[in-house]
């Protein structure tokens, strides 16, 4: 097998307390309740229902994911280049940014500025997505820090505030991923830390992950991408019928093979996010794609966003999932990177 052998020793070094990117995930919790703290510029009533709901930018997706379902009036999710002909005076523009927001998404909120539209937009105060956006009719939530998901989760809570989602505690979600953080902790041990669990299952394996509802769904696609980025391996979030496919046609493994041989074949390992929590109709394509793993010899991980019965939001499961994934990114990377 080709490129860097995980070594799980690397996951106990006592230096991991000052790894950036651990610290980096270990403050999301923080950053969220930073972002929610943030006195919005500008002033929206609830009776002022839009005629419809456009989202763009970063996390857009999210958004959609999270209010799609409840919205009382129509909601898109923008993926660009162009801004739709139907927004105007009626309708509320969403517009997530960054200091490096993409030239269509500003020319877009410029544009949307320009028809008249309502305009929430999450950015940084000095960035050229701000300063093409401002009007009576803008909604500034003014961020200090680059970090779209806590972008998102203010969002979600203003317009929830709106009566056009459900309602959002960017509190609590920043708890939720506060108890990630604790538990996936460099110095919590290998058996009782999910992240690095998660981890060791990756490792040296082409990761193919479901979530079956539209959350955890999304969840699977932003840890795919981390997984990809942490190996430089394949690592795949899709439908459950492309995965089924993908797992029939793996040879079934032998036990006796020896990994370190050259013609070893990497084996996929299927990620199931949130499978204990699926409804009735979703739950038996969970149990058939672990069936089908479990009978070609193939690994299958799980990781759950907690106990069903504490009562946790979408929001606040879908950050549980997010974070348990990106700490197993994280990990992953740090066992594939040699010591000097």
């Amino acid at each position: 097998m080709n490129g860097p052998q995980f070594d799980d020793s690397r996951l106990e070094a006592a230096d991991l307390e000052e790894h950036e990117g651990l610290r980096a995930l270990a403050l999301a919790g923080a950053r969220i309740r930073r972002a929610a703290l943030t006195e919005p510029h500008g002033h929206l009533e609830r009776a002022d229902r839009p005629r419809g709901v456009l989202a763009m930018g970063a996390e857009s997706r999210l958004v959609r994911a999270v209010l799609e379902p409840a919205c009382p009036v129509p909601f898109m999710a923008w993926p660009g280049p162009g801004l739709p002909a139907w927004v105007g005076p009626l309708d509320l523009a969403v517009i997530l940014g960054t200091t490096d927001t993409p030239g269509w998404v500003v020319q877009c909120a410029a544009e949307a500025n320009r028809r008249g539209a309502t305009l929430i937009v999450a950015a940084p105060e000095d960035c050229e997505l701000t300063e093409v956006t401002r009007s009576n009719s803008t909604t500034l939530i003014a961020l200090e820090e680059n970090d779209p998901v806590a972008a998102a989760v203010s969002v979600l809570a203003q317009l929830g505030a709106l009566g056009l989602g459900p309602l959002v505690y960017p509190e609590h979600v920043a708890d939720a991923a506060d108890l990630v953080a604790e538990a996936c902790a460099p110095g919590s041990d290998l058996s009782e830390n999910p992240g690095k669990e998660l981890a060791l299952a990756l490792a040296d394996r082409l990761p193919l992950i479901w979530g079956g509802t539209t959350l955890a769904a999304r969840a699977s696609r932003r840890i795919a991408e981390a997984v990809r980025r942490a190996c430089g391996r394949p690592a795949l979030a899709a439908d459950a019928s492309e995965i089924r496919t993908l797992l029939t046609s793996a040879p079934i493994r032998d036990p006796f093979a020896d990994p370190f041989d050259g013609d070893y074949e990497t084996q996929p390992v299927l990620v199931l996010l949130d499978d204990d929590k699926l409804p009735d109709r979703v739950s038996g394509v969970a149990m058939d794609l672990a069936d089908v793993a479990e009978s070609r010899g193939l690994r299958v991980a799980r990781v759950s966003s907690g106990d069903a019965d504490l009562g946790a939001t979408d929001v606040e499961r879908y950050i549980t999932l997010l974070q348990k994934g990106l700490y197993g990114a994280a990990y992953l990377e740090i066992g594939l990177t040699a010591t000097e």
